[in-house]
């Protein structure tokens, strides 16, 4: 963008390391997501990419090289990354050796994985989107991220983000940052990402790395799913530690994976879950929690099943179209659809805000104060982005405000409005599902992607996401249509810790309805 700092991914470094170590046939420029390496990168799964790092038709070098390369291809379209691992060559190469070795640390070995420019890396900046983090980095990685590690997966960098994880306005526009500048909708470059899970979700769609990790507090991993055409789950709050990810809201906040296939997303969900003494949520998942979710999933899922469809009808003609294709998918396949209409959603929207408020400024504090060289409070940063050239030039901070005059975490009327939020969207979903004896509840993710715009801010129509988020249970969006060329997703969700479920649900529905195409990077459309 015009006049304006971005930290941009580091194009002559990244070359140089890649031209370095790719056969040269794969040197030359090439859009189609993995052409050097003899397969569609677009298709492949990770059970496909180690079934061929097995048989020594792959190497972890060779496929996070061809990312990397790819990166440099496509990057400059779409602005999702923000920071480059430079190290993720070398991870790369020990992955290939412990497999050398007979000793793999599982099936995330070697795969390359980008994270949410919020999520805490001890060798790469974290900023959450703000100027106000240069010069200061976390001592530690994120819990998640030191799961990852053990596992093996190659961290390939960090992805942008709407700032603050679009916790900073009331007219923000999803997917700018201060620090990256604005990302692209890569199915048309001027339409928006949706968020705040935005570099995330357009990298994967345009196929930058196999696997992403994004986070929500309400919608902003399901939005961007839906909108750049990939899955995204938001688990069951408390699965995944919170441990070194910039905070909205302990009540709320999660970390999941995006990725371009449901496996890909259950087999990451397996590695990233568990318990940290640092997070008290984690305390409570059942001793029975699945730890293998891609062994749950089965291609007749569907059949016997009872899916409460809420279909939000009567926004937007294209959507309406997408769910009912998806309604006669389920049924094809052996689903009862039932009708439904979840109640109590004015109760949770007039409770959540007012909640959200108090809690950012609470554990925005907590998370400053473990920070080397951050602000010491919220105060500290709106002063800063008052005096910044940069923070406030596209949209202002008026949530950012909000909390700093919002009631202590101690006062009754916060505490009953988030008891109130709580209690209302978990009703919302426990009582429809009782009453119709239902398996999960399906509806739409999201409507077509809106024209990016300052003036106006995000032009939000349509979502599902927030029964799911304030109640803290699973969600997981799939790819299910196009409205023209924009997508679409439709979302299971059920109760809580019933992520196996849902997982199990979009799997057998994208194995029934594969509607993922690649972006084709549409300059605009009318």
């Amino acid at each position: 963008m015009a006049g304006m700092p971005r930290m941009r991914l580091p194009v002559a470094v990244v070359a140089l390391v890649v031209l370095a170590v790719l056969p040269e046939a794969a040197t030359a420029e090439d859009d189609h997501a993995g052409g050097p390496l003899g397969f569609d990168l677009n298709a492949a799964t990770i059970p496909d990419l180690q079934q061929r790092m097995a048989h020594g038709r792959l190497t972890s070098v060779e496929l996070t090289t061809a990312y990397l390369h790819r990166a440099e291809s496509v990057e400059p379209k779409v602005h999702s990354i923000v920071a480059v691992n430079g190290h993720a060559l070398a991870e790369a190469a020990a992955s290939d050796a412990r497999r050398r070795a007979g000793h793999l640390r599982g099936p995330l070995d070697g795969i390359p994985v980008l994270l949410k420019d919020n999520i805490d890396t001890r060798d790469l900046p974290t900023t959450a989107g703000s100027r106000v983090f240069h010069g200061s980095r976390p001592q530690a990685d994120a819990h998640l991220v030191a799961r990852l590690r053990r596992a093996g997966a190659v961290v390939l960098g960090k992805t942008n983000l709407s700032e603050w994880a679009n916790f900073r306005s009331t007219h923000s526009t999803s997917g700018w940052s201060g620090v990256g500048g604005q990302t692209n909708n890569p199915y048309v470059l001027d339409r928006n990402p949706c968020g705040s899970s935005s570099g995330s979700g357009a990298a994967i769609a345009a196929s930058l790395a196999q696997v992403a990790v994004g986070t929500e507090t309400d919608g902003s991993i399901v939005c961007p799913a839906g909108a750049n055409d990939i899955v995204g789950h938001k688990p069951t709050l408390g699965l995944v530690s919170r441990t070194g990810v910039v905070p909205i809201s302990a009540e709320q906040d999660t970390a999941g994976p995006m990725t371009r296939h449901v496996v890909d997303a259950a087999i990451t969900l397996s590695v990233l879950q568990g318990r940290d003494p640092a997070d008290p949520a984690t305390r409570n998942i059942p001793a029975g929690q699945p730890t293998d979710y891609a062994a749950l999933l089965r291609p007749g899922a569907l059949r016997g099943k009872r899916i409460g469809v809420w279909r939000l009808s009567g926004v937007d003609a294209g959507v309406d179209r997408v769910v009912g294709e998806s309604v006669a998918v389920l049924t094809a396949r052996g689903a009862t659809v039932v009708d439904v209409d979840l109640p109590y959603q004015d109760v949770v929207n007039d409770n959540e805000l007012p909640a959200l408020l108090t809690e950012f400024r609470r554990d925005l504090g907590g998370y400053l104060a473990a920070r080397p060289g951050a602000p010491d409070t919220l105060a500290d940063v709106i002063a800063f982005n008052e005096r910044d050239p940069v923070e406030l030039s596209r949209f202002g901070q008026e949530l950012f405000e909000q909390a700093e005059a919002a009631p202590a975490p101690t006062d009754p009327v916060y505490l009953e409005r988030r008891r109130t939020a709580t209690d209302a969207a978990r009703r919302s979903i426990d009582e429809t599902m009782d009453r119709h004896d239902l398996d999960a509840i399906m509806a739409p993710t999201n409507g077509p992607a809106w024209r990016t715009d300052y003036a106006t801010g995000d032009a939000f129509e349509l979502g599902s996401s927030t029964p799911a988020a304030v109640a803290g249970y699973p969600n997981v969006s799939v790819p299910a249509g196009y409205a023209g060329p924009l997508p679409i997703g439709i979302s299971f969700f059920a109760e809580r810790w019933a992520d196996a479920k849902v997982l199990a649900l979009a799997a057998a529905f994208e194995r029934a309805h594969p509607a993922y195409q690649p972006p084709a990077f549409i300059p605009s459309i009318g």
